[in-house]
């Protein structure tokens, strides 16, 4: 990914309206205007690592928001292709539809090359260990990009990005566990100004 193309630490989060799963719009900065947001991009709805990805949140969501986070989840698919996908895969949480991958492209996730999507022993070791968990490997819906790259990032209530992850590869989702015990372990619903990580009271 071109380094000009991403959101850096402390940045303005893009804002614009996106549809959720009942083709209703819903204005990003409403989502963060309360509570700072976790903020996961999918891939397509064929990928299993993201499928892992999700279950993994849906399972640490109380989790999660105890750590002062609200939820969102942004994906490739129509609101009704979303909404199928999500009633399966992220129960319980709010997912927006981006078919034209607008919110995408303004987050600076791109196209990744082949050594990110395919041709990395990164993943297929994930594609493999997903396999046992029942994944399965599935082409993307007609209208999906198999090779758009995902991110996941927390913003504060003021709009700024406190934590932009770019993926180096498909597999390359932040472990919920790795998160909750060291980034998401620091105050996020407090004024950000210490190192990210624990903050004892």
């Amino acid at each position: 990914m071109d380094k000009n193309q991403k959101i850096n630490f402390n940045r303005n989060a893009p804002d614009m309206v996106l549809l959720n799963t009942k083709g209703e719009p819903v204005q990003l900065s409403s989502l963060w205007a309360d509570k700072p947001l976790l903020l996961a991009f999918t891939r397509h709805f064929g990928c299993t690592q993201c499928k892992e990805m999700l279950d993994e949140i849906v399972a640490g969501q109380e989790r999660i928001r105890k750590a002062g986070l609200a939820i969102a989840i942004i994906m490739q698919g129509t609101p009704e292709a979303t909404a199928l996908f999500a009633e399966q895969f992220a129960p319980g949480l709010l997912c927006l539809a981006d078919p034209e991958r607008k919110a995408y492209k303004a987050f600076g996730l791109v196209r990744g090359n082949l050594f990110q999507t395919f041709l990395n022993p990164k993943v297929w070791s994930a594609i493999s260990k997903s396999k046992k968990k029942g994944y399965r490997v599935e082409p993307p819906p007609p209208g999906q990009d198999a090779m758009l790259m995902s991110g996941t990032f927390i913003i504060s209530k003021e709009g700024r990005v406190e934590l932009p992850y770019y993926y180096d590869n498909i597999a390359d989702h932040p472990s919920l566990d790795l998160l909750l015990e060291g980034v998401l372990s620091s105050r996020w619903d407090q004024e950000f100004e210490g190192p990210v990580g624990p903050v004892n009271d």
